[in-house]
């Protein structure tokens, strides 16, 4: 894909999509190739479950509603 400057301001969901298809998008300014930006293809097959932070809550025995208050409460307190 090729992208000019605008494209990248105005149109940046599509340029999005298109690394999503791990398309490379050519960036130019002016008519002149300035950069290409290349889909990051290590990283993007990872798994839900192999994040570090899945599951770190496991054996919580609060309700999530709980949790959140908690959270929250400095935020409802300063109002």
């Amino acid at each position: 894909m090729e992208a000019s400057i605008v494209d990248l301001r105005y149109k940046m969901k599509d340029v999005v999509k298109a690394l999503e298809r791990c398309e490379e998008v050519t960036v130019t300014y002016h008519g002149k190739v300035k950069g290409v930006i290349v889909p990051q293809k290590d990283k993007a097959a990872m798994k839900l479950t192999e994040h570090p932070f899945f599951g770190m809550r496991r054996g919580e025995q609060r309700s999530v509603t709980e949790v959140m208050d908690e959270l929250r409460r400095g935020r409802y307190d300063a109002v």
